[in-house]
């Protein structure tokens, strides 16, 4: 299959994508954010992420570990809105490219891209006053064993924050929502509840929870990012992606799936 998009005008691209629950998001090159995204719009989540977690109360200079950051569109946005010293680790993306879109940015002098394993992450106990993960966490942050050994990366008293896809409630037994089947991989069973977050946090003993949220009419955003990329992206996988996700939320209309904030603290 041929990608055959036709891309709309800059502006009416950038109109399409301004929205009044993320201003400071809105000043970025609408265009980038198509070319660079790899899921829902990273930008947008981590900035309903910002406030729960405290990154304008950070000094300039802190350091954070932005994991799982796909092409760094989050680490950028770290640095240049909070004046973080950020990592920027991900097993996929090769660090050399991120390291052309960190320049490309200017912000090649406070962002450093490694690549690396969500288990097997090279730094040091408290080498970090935050820790963010946007659409990644889920799908190795379920494991029972996994927060106790990320967030001694922490230093004491620093915050980690996630924000994942989710659902309004767990599934009962062993089948998806039934409107969601036709949908539905076996990979979104790592999709849970506000509730169940907090709850696996909470047992962890690692953290205090601070919040544990559902975004409210974030489906939306979900859907109409996926419009987007289906209608503006050169990438035919991510087409394709797009497409199929815009089919399931237009389905759901936001009575199973959303997003999920969850900030803690270690002691």
């Amino acid at each position: 299959m041929l990608v055959t998009n036709t891309p709309t005008t800059p502006d009416a691209l950038t109109r399409r994508v301004t929205h009044p629950r993320y201003p400071r998001s809105n000043g970025y090159d609408a265009r980038w954010t198509v070319e660079n995204q790899m899921g829902p719009h990273a930008l947008w989540l981590l900035e309903w992420l910002a406030p729960a977690l405290g990154l304008d109360a950070l000094p300039p200079g802190a350091r954070v570990l932005d994991l799982g950051c796909g092409r760094a569109m989050t680490s950028v946005f770290l640095a240049r809105e909070y004046g973080l010293q950020v990592t920027a680790a991900d097993l996929w993306v090769d660090p050399d490219d991120n390291a052309v879109r960190l320049a490309e940015a200017g912000v090649a002098d406070r962002v450093l891209p490694v690549r690396a394993e969500a288990h097997d992450l090279p730094f040091a106990e408290g080498s970090f006053d935050a820790i963010v993960s946007v659409d990644s966490y889920q799908y190795f942050g379920t494991d029972d064993l996994y927060l106790p050994s990320l967030t001694r990366l922490l230093k004491p008293g620093g915050r980690i924050g996630v924000v994942v896809p989710s659902l309004r409630e767990e599934p009962a037994g062993v089948e998806p929502p039934e409107h969601l089947v036709p949908w539905w991989e076996p990979a979104f069973w790592c999709f849970h509840t506000a509730d169940w977050w907090r709850r696996h946090w909470t047992r962890s003993g690692a953290v205090e929870v601070e919040a544990a949220d559902w975004l409210e009419h974030g489906w939306r955003d979900w859907l109409l990012w996926c419009e987007v990329v289906t209608e503006e992206s050169s990438d035919d996988l991510h087409v394709q992606m797009a497409g199929r996700s815009a089919e399931m939320l237009r389905v759901d209309q936001g009575s199973a799936l959303g997003f999920v904030r969850v900030v803690g603290r270690r002691a």
